[in-house]
């Protein structure tokens, strides 16, 4: 027992003694807490004496396992997928009685008892265990594994992402009991498609269907996704949905309450806050409940016997993680499906290139509708191109063309009308000025722009175009403009003075709006759902989306268009949908035979011929100049690979907010796109993080940021 613990002599009556003794006790309630102790002396655990641990470190040349002694006073607490803290860069010569010492406290995860270390030197004690509750289980440490592997990353950060902070108020409370399975549920309106009831009886019956959907237009759709859940749970397995963001979360929370009942599944959200969360994830963990429903952070939820994993709205940018290696909540949960032999579902009501090559492949079969279930759910859609707009003076007025204005009228008469308009960032670099079309290079089809307004260049290689001509109408004229959605709601006032126009973009979401006539100008993505659906909509300046300077762009316009165009009623309660752009684009056509598989399917292939991804894996490299150019020449990359670029980066602006990924402000960096053919993919990744790991290690040089897969490549 140490003298700070011991007590003194019962005093003897009298003041000052008691003075003496309160003064004794304030000096003792001021002293320092001891650091935790380094374990000098103290006996080994009997059994397996030798922990591994995988620290709290990001840095590539540290991806790896450290073992550490575990004293006998930590024996019983200290098990695999415990979080422990232990004491990290002590160097080899600071031992004493057999221990190494020094170095700073850091947080890390035990991963296995071993009896002895292959490391041959004095070993340090674990310093602590912060709690006995196991929160990394074998199957997630292999998923994490395998994420930072595709990613080029390190465990430590895949790891953050995929445990949550520990809190510990939440974590003594313990989880209620688990429910058993519930019955079957009916296939509902699964039975729409032509193998629906057919995949929701597979689940029920402990298959494993893969498939990718293309959701019907309409509200059906969270309902149907709790379906597929129920069918899971009632095998007795776990299943997990990812959605882009909480208001989609909230909708599918919703259809499974109301169809299983509270307490069956899990709502992990940023909304919850970190107890609820936390809380939330124990009981998925514990076992307590089979489900889950969550936004990105929930790919990684710990949810035994897994059955289903499911996704849904692929394309959206939400489901691409901003932190370090920068997951897409897709390929994880392909992993997952891979690696626990689980069910997979891919769902949207439009199509990604990437759902598209899945059904390609075979991996996946499609899950669709027949064309009279489409045209029965779909609104009308109808085209306004720019000649149209050109003729019509009833367009100088709010922008709208004599059929949008129709459209409008009308369809106030029975209930709110929606306004789509480009967000702040939907401007494209350059497109011509007759028909609208993007401006791309010769050399590797990437966007052309003009930095100085003179001298034209590739966005991508950097070769210069001083002949451009446009492959589509062969004008040689360029254009980039576009009206954002407050001036728009502010011509709409002025031109329906009646009616009430309400706005929500990036400041303010709506969730819903009510049945009643109404004018909601919205920017793409922030749509909220009216109840009973819009009676029209109206989506002006398509070709601003279009003219992004993407790889994406009709892909995401076509995403974007059939996302608004779905809460609109159907064509045969009157829906009707009018889009201001160029009825010659193959998105707009798309849109107007509602057909995203196709248009998916031909994106597919033109990649295939260009070598773009999803076929081919790229990587991008960005940072200084000189850095990205050393950086690429030291690493020993694949023979197949190509290296487009470097090129330089806009210069980002002190004024406006930076997006992740964007370079720091006043300083110049560049980016180089490393493509490599089909079966490549893996040793790119390695070869990128073995070369990053080396320049970490050696300390010579500037590090550079690497993203494997990136989503805008433009």
């Amino acid at each position: 027992m140490s003298s700070q613990n011991e007590q003194p002599d019962e005093p003897a009556a009298g003041g000052p003694e008691q003075l003496a003794l309160i003064r004794e006790t304030v000096r003792k309630a001021k002293t320092p807490k001891a650091k935790p102790r380094t374990w000098r002396g103290a006996a080994l655990a009997e059994e397996l004496p030798v922990a591994r641990v995988v620290v709290n470190k990001g840095v590539l040349h540290l991806d790896q396992y450290f073992d550490y002694a575990v004293p006998a006073e930590l024996d019983a607490d200290a098990q695999p997928g415990v979080r422990v803290r232990v004491r990290f860069g002590a160097g080899g010569h600071r031992v004493r009685e057999g221990r190494r010492e020094g170095g700073g406290l850091i947080d890390g995860f035990l991963i296995e008892r071993r009896a002895e270390s292959d490391y041959g030197g004095a070993l340090a004690a674990l310093a602590y265990v912060v709690s006995p509750e196991p929160v990394l289980s074998p199957q997630m440490l292999a998923l994490a594994r395998a994420v930072a592997d595709r990613y080029a990353g390190s465990l430590a950060d895949v790891l953050q992402l995929a445990v949550p902070p520990r809190n510990g108020r939440a974590e003594a409370k313990p989880s209620p009991e688990p429910l058993p399975p519930p019955p079957a549920p009916e296939a509902g309106t699964w039975g729409r498609y032509g193998r629906g009831a057919a995949f929701v009886q597979a689940l029920a019956s402990g298959g494993a269907p893969r498939a990718v959907w293309t959701a019907l237009p309409g509200p059906h759709w969270p309902d149907e996704l709790a379906r597929a859940v129920a069918a899971t749970l009632a095998s007795g397995r776990g299943a997990l949905v990812v959605v882009p963001d909480g208001r989609r979360a909230a909708r599918v929370d919703a259809a499974l309450a109301a169809l299983l009942g509270e307490g069956r599944h899990a709502l992990l959200t940023a909304e919850s806050g970190p107890e609820k969360r936390y809380r939330q994830w124990l009981a998925v963990r514990r076992g307590s409940v089979r489900a889950v429903v969550g936004t990105r952070a929930a790919m990684f939820a710990p949810v035994q016997d897994l059955g289903l994993v499911a996704v849904w709205d692929d394309g959206d940018s939400s489901h691409s993680d901003e932190n370090a290696p920068f997951p897409h909540v897709r390929e994880v949960l392909e992993l997952r499906a891979a690696h626990d032999k689980c069910g997979f579902l891919l769902g949207s009501t439009s199509c990604t290139v990437e759902a598209a090559q899945l059904v390609a492949s075979g991996w996946a079969l499609p899950l669709v509708a027949d064309r009279e279930q489409v045209r029965s759910a779909a609104p009308l859609v109808r085209t306004v191109g720019d000649a149209e707009l050109a003729r019509d003076e009833a367009a100088r007025a709010a922008r709208l063309p004599s059929l949008a204005w129709q459209v409008v009228r009308d369809g106030l008469k029975t209930g709110p009308v929606l306004v789509q308009v480009p967000r702040r960032g939907y401007v494209p670099r350059l497109g011509c000025e007759r028909c609208r079309t993007p401006a791309r290079c010769r050399h590797c089809a990437g966007p052309l722009e003009a930095p100085d307004e003179r001298d034209l260049r590739c966005g991508w290689c950097g070769q210069g175009a001083p002949s451009w001509h446009c492959v589509a109408c062969g004008s040689t004229r360029l254009r980039a403009s576009v009206v954002g959605a407050r001036r728009t709601a502010e011509e709409l006032g002025r031109a329906f003075p009646a009616v009430q126009v309400r706005t929500s973009g990036r400041d303010h979401v709506l969730d819903s709006v009510s049945g009643r006539p109404a004018l909601v100008v919205s920017t793409p993505g922030a749509e909220p759902v009216a109840e009973g659906g819009y009676a029209a909509a109206l989506l002006l300046d398509g070709w601003a989306m279009l003219g992004r300077p993407d790889l994406r762009a009709g892909e995401e316009a076509l995403r974007r268009w059939i996302d608004a165009s779905s809460l609109v009623r159907g064509q045969g309660e009157g829906g009707t949908v009018v889009i201001v752009a160029e009825p010659t684009q193959r998105p707009v056509q798309a849109l107007v035979r509602w057909d995203p598989v196709g248009h998916a399917q031909r994106e597919l292939a033109e990649r295939a011929e260009l070598g773009f991804p999803p076929v081919s894996r790229m990587a991008a490299v960005t940072g200084r100049a000189e850095a990205v150019a050393a950086f690429v020449a030291s690493a020993e990359l694949p023979g197949d690979v190509e290296v487009l670029g470097p090129v330089p980066l806009a210069v980002s602006d002190p004024g406006r907010p930076r997006r992740p990924g964007d370079p720091p402000v006043g300083e110049r960096w560049e980016r180089a796109l490393l493509r490599v053919p089909p079966g490549s993919g893996a040793a790119l990744a390695a070869a990128l993080k073995a070369a990053q790991a080396g320049r970490m290690a050696k300390g010579g040089g500037e590090s550079v940021r690497i993203r494997i897969d990136p989503v805008d490549i433009g």
